[in-house]
């Protein structure tokens, strides 16, 4: 599928009377939501209004990193112009990422009328096997350190779209994020996550000198509000433009000279600089590893879901779990339920289990063998086949992956494997906050569209706070190799190989209606990403949200799948509903088996912007749960 490029009463009797008639009405209501539409959440007014636009609009999950986008939108850039300086300055501003992290796009062309992938997932190093880590007593890649760091992949990613699709230079592009390197206002997030995990930040030099800027005092970290000033990083992103300014003055075109800024990036004093102190820090990482990697152009997969195409990115992320479970899902009457009803929450989670067991299992780096079963995976007929499982009545803890190979026409290579699979359930004396704080880790979203046409949706994420600075680069190491397994009897696919992408949890989203642009969504949030973005796209498809009230309404979370960092454990039968359920509703889920946590806000946070082609307008939205804003005009 790719291609390279949350009274006492005074009477015993009367007590026991009330007690039958109170335990009757409970049973009673408990079988009518099972057995018909029941109680659920209501779409509430919004507490953020929704962003209109005419001529652009971007949505990103800072608002000094929006006001970026803004910036260039102003110069005239495009829609991959803005995105591109977006992603410089949330990376800049370790929006949950740094420059030494992943970059994942889909971008809509609207010459070509098509959808394109942007792979910009870094590698394993040429060090790093199974049999490295496991020698060190690692059942998986460590979270932490240089050890955890595949190759950069932002730096490419950025480049490459801007010289492709793009029209501005990398100078102009880079502007905003120079100026915060230079020194910006921090904000109390990224402050307090300084704080919180000061120890860690203490083991790494580059990272202690950049981070804790009142070394010695009770807060160490800056506070809210300081000028945080990252000269190194600076320095860095001046070499890049340079490089492309020297190329420019020779006589290159554009594209050559963003190319340049690359091979310096990548092949130059910054990959020397770069590789020096990551193996000063222990890692892996060397100068052939960074000059044999390249960001790809791909193919993007799709489905249809009631007269609408909806795109992600192949199996190398969890893109293609959506739409698995969007194929489920259409041999349901969803709307019939009712938005969050009891019925509603058990189906949309069977549908989730029996798609994410299969991403547990086939999912993997398409580049590399053995060919992920994507047809048969994507296939109408295997979904239709998989909702068969789906029991209306209880949670099924133990549902496995399926075997997709012959609804492609093909013979499973792996079937011993998959009859001995079981979940890695996590222990019981875990604790459930570190659990689900690990569980949706990381990332954060970028949306971009503009009067001509062009869409992006981007999810860039890695080198986040608590990250290795790789010396005088001002880069943080990514940590997405955690997301490998070490086991092939865990996913065959997604086993840690020198060169080879780790499977991770990055997922934008783009949905076109009758080749049109119709939505461009995406979220922050690690295993949590497909489950809000599913959630997102039937709560406008199916319940008829607008774009504002489907970014902040209520979501759940299941953690029946295995977690993509950390141990990768899985807590079958788990569950956060919205802390606003009506008491009869979470009865009635218990009754199904399910154990139940309830969280204030559970809506992503989700960025998105929907297409009006009625007016030829964008509405944006972007939910209450975060920093995540934008800015429309």
């Amino acid at each position: 599928m790719t291609r390279g490029h949350a009274d006492p009463i005074s009477s015993i009797v009367s007590h026991r009377a009330l007690g039958m008639t109170s335990t009757l009405c409970r049973i009673a209501a408990i079988l009518l939501l099972l057995s018909g539409p029941g109680v659920g959440l209501r779409a509430e007014q919004p507490n953020k209004p929704i962003l209109h636009g005419q001529d652009w609009i971007a949505i990103t999950g800072k608002p000094l990193a929006a006001t970026a986008g803004a910036m260039i939108f102003q110069q005239g850039g495009n829609a991959v112009d803005a995105v591109c300086a977006m992603i410089a300055a949330t990376a800049t501003m370790w929006d949950v990422l740094s420059w030494g992290g992943e970059t994942q796009a889909l971008v809509f062309n609207p010459r070509s009328r098509e959808v394109i992938g942007i792979n910009a997932l870094g590698v394993a190093p040429a060090g790093a096997t199974p049999r490295f880590f496991q020698t060190r007593g690692l059942n998986y890649p460590p979270e932490y350190g240089a050890l955890a760091a595949v190759t950069p992949g932002t730096p490419a990613g950025i480049l490459v779209m801007l010289a492709e699709f793009g029209t501005l230079s990398l100078k102009e592009v880079l502007a905003p994020a120079m100026h915060l390197a230079a020194g910006y206002p921090i904000e109390t997030e990224t402050a307090d996550s300084i704080e919180k995990n000061k120890e860690r930040l203490r083991e790494w030099p580059y990272s202690r000198a950049v981070f804790l800027t009142h070394a010695g005092a009770p807060r160490e970290a800056p506070h809210a509000g300081e000028i945080f000033r990252q000269p190194d990083l600076l320095a860095t992103l001046q070499k890049l433009v340079d490089a492309e300014q020297e190329a420019l003055a020779s006589g290159r075109h554009r594209k050559q000279a963003i190319q340049a800024a690359y091979d310096r990036f990548y092949r130059g004093d910054i990959a020397e600089e770069f590789v020096r102190s990551v193996q000063e820090q222990g890692g892996l990482i060397t100068m052939e590893d960074l000059a044999g990697w390249r960001a790809r152009i791909e193919e993007p997969v799709k489905t249809n879901y009631k007269g609408i195409d909806v795109y992600k990115l192949t199996t190398w992320v969890q893109g293609p779990v959506m739409l698995q479970a969007l194929n489920i899902l259409e041999n349901f009457d969803l709307k019939a339920m009712g938005y969050n009803s009891a019925r509603y929450i058990h189906t949309l989670y069977q549908a989730m289990n029996l798609a994410f067991a299969d991403r547990d299992f086939y999912y993997g780096d398409p580049y590399f063998p053995p060919q992920e079963p994507v047809a048969g995976l994507l296939s109408k007929e295997y979904a239709k086949d998989r909702s068969r499982l789906v029991n209306p009545e209880r949670n099924d803890p133990a549902v496995k992956p399926g075997d997709p190979y012959p609804f492609q026409g093909g013979r499973n290579p792996y079937r011993s494997v998959l009859e001995g699979w079981t979940y890695r359930s996590a222990a019981v004396s875990a604790e459930p906050r570190e659990f689900k704080e690990i569980f949706s880790r990381g990332t954060t979203s970028v949306e971009a569209a503009d009067r001509e046409g062009w869409v992006v949706s981007v999810t860039p994420s890695g080198g986040w706070i608590p990250a290795v600075i790789a010396g005088r680069t001002g880069v943080g190491l990514s940590q997405r190799m955690q997301s490998f397994v070490l086991d092939p009897a865990e996913n065959p696919f997604n086993v840690l190989e020198p060169g080879k992408r780790p499977r991770a949890t990055l997922t934008p989203s783009l949905a076109l209606k009758n080749g049109r642009p119709f939505l461009s969504f995406a979220v922050q949030g690690g295993d949590t990403q497909d489950q809000n973005l599913l959630q997102f796209f039937l709560n406008v498809v199916e319940f008829g949200m607008n774009v504002q009230e489907a970014a902040e309404a209520a979501n759940i979370t299941s953690y029946q799948m295995h977690n993509s960092f950390g141990a990768h454990e899985a807590r079958p039968g788990r569950v956060t509903l919205n802390a606003s359920t009506p008491a009869e509703t979470i009865d009635a889920l218990r009754a199904m088996g399910y154990e139940i946590d309830t969280k204030e806000r559970t809506s992503g946070p989700i960025n998105a912007i929907y297409f009006d082609t009625q007016h030829d307008t964008f509405w944006g939205g972007s939910s209450d749960y975060g920093d995540d804003y934008g800015i429309a005009w």
